[in-house]
C-alpha cells in the first residue's frame, strides 16, 4: 500500500528564512488528483501549511530540511506542496469538498505548528504529528509512512526501535507530581489534571524538565493543575478519570499517546481537552497549561489564536515575547 503524507504548519507574522525548500512542487490544490499523481509515481503528497512568525516552523524548514539525508528521502517520496493555515486560496479536499487554506486547517482541527498528517491512497489517515519533531523522530515519521504494513503497529512502538539520542536512564523527579496510587477521577471542584508520559532514556523529556519546568510562568501554571507522570511502558495500576481501574500502558495506548513528552490536560470534570505531543519550548508549554486552566479553550477553538492574543496583551505590557528561548 502507498502512502499520501500532509504536512500541515500554521502561520502568523513574517519572520525571514522560513521560506519553503526549492524543491516543493506547485499545484491547482486539488488534493484527489495530487494524491492520484503522486500514487501513480511511487510517490506520497506532502501539504505544508507555513506559520510566518512560528519558531518550530523555521526549526523544521532550517534544520530538519538542511540535513542533506532527510532532503532526499523527501524528494524520493514526496510530492511536497506548500499551504497557509491563515490562507484563503482554494482547496479541493479528499471529499470533493471545496474549502480555503484557513477552513481546512480548521476542519483538520490544526493547533500546533507544524502539524503533520499522512494519509493512505485512499486518502484515510495514516498517522498524524501533532507538532515540531526534531531529526530523528521527524526521519523516522517518514520511514513509517513509506514502510509496507506501517499500519501493523503504531508509530509509537515503531519508533521505540530506532536508534536513541542519549539521555538519562531514569525518570526525572519533580515536587509536583502527586504520588502513587492515582484516583483520577475529578471530585466536585477539583483542579484540571495535567498528565505527563514519558520513558526514560528520552532527551526531549530532559530538555522539558531542565528548561520549561524551570521557568516561573510554568511553574506558575502547572501550581493551577494536579499534575501526575507516568512512564509509558508503565505497568502501574491507576483509576483513570472515567473510573475504570487500568494499568498506565494501557491507558497511553487507549488515549493514541504515540511521542514523548505528551501532556494530556483534563479539565475539572475529568474530560479531555487538549494535549501537548512535540516538541515544546516553555513559551508554549505554559500557553498550553493556561489555554486550559483560563477555561480560554471553551472560548477560542484555535490556540494559535489563543496564543497571538496573549503575545499581544504581553507587548501591550511592554513585557518580551520570546518563542523559542
Amino acid at each position: 500500500m502507498r502512502w499520501v503524507f500532509f504536512a500541515l504548519l500554521v502561520v502568523a507574522v513574517p519572520v525571514e528564512g522560513q521560506e519553503a525548500p526549492a524543491w516543493f512542487s506547485e499545484s491547482l490544490l486539488d488534493l484527489r488528483d495530487d494524491v492520484a499523481e503522486a500514487a501513480a509515481e511511487g510517490k506520497r503528497v506532502m501539504l505544508y501549511f507555513g506559520q510566518d512568525g512560528c519558531p518550530y516552523c523555521k526549526r523544521l524548514m532550517e534544520v530538519n530540511f538542511r540535513q542533506e539525508a532527510i532532503a532526499a528521502k523527501a524528494q524520493r517520496h514526496l510530492v511536497a506542496l506548500a499551504l497557509n493555515i491563515w490562507g484563503d486560496r482554494e482547496v479541493t479536499w479528499i471529499d470533493g469538498t471545496v474549502t480555503t487554506e484557513k477552513q481546512l486547517a480548521a476542519r483538520l482541527k490544526v493547533q500546533f505548528t507544524p502539524t503533520l498528517i499522512f494519509l493512505d491512497e485512499r486518502g484515510g489517515v495514516a498517522l498524524r504529528v501533532n507538532g515540531y519533531y526534531p531529526p530523528h523522530h521527524f526521519d523516522a515519521a517518514l520511514d513509517y509512512v513509506s514502510a509496507k504494513g506501517a499500519r501493523k503497529r503504531g508509530f509509537a512502538e515503531f519508533l521505540a526501535t530506532r536508534t536513541a539520542v542519549p539521555a538519562r536512564e531514569t525518570l526525572n523527579p519533580q515536587s509536583f507530581f502527586l504520588q502513587a496510587p492515582h484516583n483520577l477521577r475529578r471530585p466536585a471542584g477539583a483542579k484540571p489534571l495535567a498528565v505527563l508520559f514519558e520513558t526514560p532514556q528520552c532527551a526531549q523529556c530532559d530538555e522539558m524538565h531542565a528548561v520549561a519546568f524551570r521557568r516561573q510562568e510554568v511553574l506558575e501554571q502547572l501550581a493551577k493543575f494536579d499534575v501526575i507522570r507516568l512512564g509509558l511502558a508503565s505497568g502501574e495500576s491507576l483509576t483513570a478519570p472515567d473510573g475504570k481501574k487500568v494499568s498506565a500502558d494501557a491507558w497511553a495506548r487507549a488515549l493514541k499517546v504515540g511521542y514523548v513528552p505528551t501532556i494530556v490536560l483534563f479539565d475539572g470534570r475529568g474530560r479531555e481537552v487538549f494535549r501537548t505531543e512535540a516538541y515544546l519550548r516553555p513559551f508554549h508549554v505554559a500557553g498550553a497549561l493556561e489555554y486550559v486552566s483560563s477555561g480560554a479553550y471553551r472560548r477560542e477553538p484555535s490556540f494559535q489564536r489563543f496564543l497571538q492574543t496573549k503575545a499581544e496583551r504581553m507587548r501591550e505590557r511592554g513585557e518580551a515575547v520570546d518563542l523559542w528561548n
